[in-house]
């Protein structure tokens, strides 16, 4: 497959020209293939050359009508998928109302403070877990007023969990409701020997972090729109994102987007197939010696912690002592993430490491389930209002302004415009936070 942006640059290198141009490096600090919108190198989110082309490559693999480049990660994408529908519900004379499973990442809550749209939760019984099967969904759309534009769901979710994306699909476009899918972690599901990406199963938007599973630079990301949406969406999906991101993308995580077509393009699906059967040969044999795994999700393994009698964070320690360095860990739960380019030796030797780790009696606690918050101002107001920032102690009966919170995993404990309970204070302590901003 061809790589029209890594050609141009390395194109543009080899000539040596002296640069009037952005960035202040000149090529002699920085990356050489660090350059700005020169002649030639095409406009994110106006593209009509070079990036147009290899955009329309990453669209032919994903399957899709239209894939954008994000150099601002999902983070931009997941706001453009939202002003999208929050624009197809205007144009249709309703007031957008966004149906959530209540996992949703902090970036969600900002877009809602941002584009100004109603929002109605699923709850689940755990932080970063909230599953939404079809049921659920059914019962959803019952109790609302009114019929919601679209059904917001992360999948898969920081501990690797996968919805059932067909089924809730097919109930949302029943009801004449889009299903956008924050596939932020999942941008290889496309590509397993099953195709289960959520463009596939029938989501009408979705996000992908290229460089969470991809051979791709921090920040590289797509937005992808179905060919079953409304046409509105493939019309305007470079509107959308243009209306929130930087007008200097990266041209690095543009080349490394474009370099990365050819690497999936070129027996990346084969190569993760059998990838696959090899992780998962490890995970039986974790299982078989006693470790307890939680999630589906090929490239991810997450263990119960304290069913081996640590904290997540204690085995995180473990591994960074023996030369591993996960990639999410708290109280309960260690998250690993991998990458078909793990060679047998480095499987082998974080196998003997959990082998190797001596067991305890398990831990008996469990974690603070998340409270289900009532909210007293929209989100909009909550973050614009004036605000303090207090102790968590000192918090309860007061309003949270923002939802900040550290990633991983970015899921808010609360959101912007919610009231402070006893609960949530317990839940913020057990999750490590000591102060909030709260409205005055």
């Amino acid at each position: 497959m061809k790589t029209p942006i890594k050609d141009f640059l390395e194109e543009y290198t080899s000539r040596r020209t002296t640069r009037l141009h952005m960035p202040g490096h000149k090529g002699l600090f920085g990356h050489p293939h660090d350059i700005t919108e020169i002649d030639g190198a095409d406009v994110l989110y106006s593209p009509s050359g070079i990036i147009k082309e290899s955009e329309t490559y990453a669209a032919e693999l994903f399957g899709t009508a239209r894939t954008v480049y994000s150099a601002e990660g999902s983070s931009l994408s997941i706001k453009a998928m939202l002003a999208l529908t929050v624009t197809y519900a205007r144009e249709r004379g309703e007031r957008p109302l966004i149906l959530a499973a209540r996992n949703a990442h902090k970036t969600f809550v900002n877009a809602a403070a941002l584009l100004d749209f109603d929002v109605e939760w699923i709850w689940g019984d755990s932080l970063i877990h909230c599953p939404v099967n079809a049921s659920v969904l059914e019962d959803a759309i019952k109790r609302l007023g009114r019929k919601p534009t679209a059904l917001y769901v992360t999948s898969p979710d920081y501990l690797g969990n996968i919805c059932d994306i067909r089924p809730l699909a097919d109930v949302c476009h029943e009801h004449g409701i889009l299903l956008l899918v924050d596939n932020a972690h999942g941008a290889y599901l496309r590509f397993l020997p099953e195709d289960i990406h959520p463009i596939t199963l029938g989501a009408d938007l979705s996000c992908d972090s290229a460089h969470k599973t991809l051979p791709a630079i921090t920040g590289a990301g797509y937005l992808h729109v179905s060919k079953n949406a409304p046409s509105i969406f493939a019309e305007r999906a470079d509107e959308a994102m243009a209306l929130f991101a930087s007008t200097s993308p990266s041209y690095l995580i543009l080349e490394s987007l474009d370099a990365a077509n050819a690497y999936l393009s070129d027996g990346f699906g084969e190569k993760l197939g059998l990838f696959k059967e090899r992780l998962d040969g490890m995970k039986k044999r974790l299982e078989a010696a006693g470790f307890t795994l939680v999630g589906d999700e090929a490239l991810k393994m997450t263990l119960l912690a304290k069913d081996c009698g640590y904290l997540g964070t204690e085995l995180s320690s473990y591994l960074e002592k023996r030369g591993f360095v996960s990639e999410f860990s708290d109280p309960d739960f260690l998250t690993l993430m991998f990458s078909p380019e793990f060679g047998e030796e480095e499987l082998s030797a974080l196998e003997n490491a959990f082998l190797s780790l001596q067991r305890k009696s398990p831990i008996k606690s469990e974690p603070p389930k998340p409270p289900r918050a009532v909210s007293a101002m929209r989100p909009r107001d909550a973050v614009l209002a004036p605000s303090l920032t207090v102790d968590v102690k000192e918090s309860v009966g007061r309003v949270l302004a923002s939802a900040s919170v550290s990633c991983p995993p970015a899921v808010p404990i609360l959101m912007s415009g919610e009231i402070i309970t006893k609960e949530a204070c317990e839940c913020f302590e057990y999750y490590g936070t000591e102060k909030i901003r709260v409205v005055k």
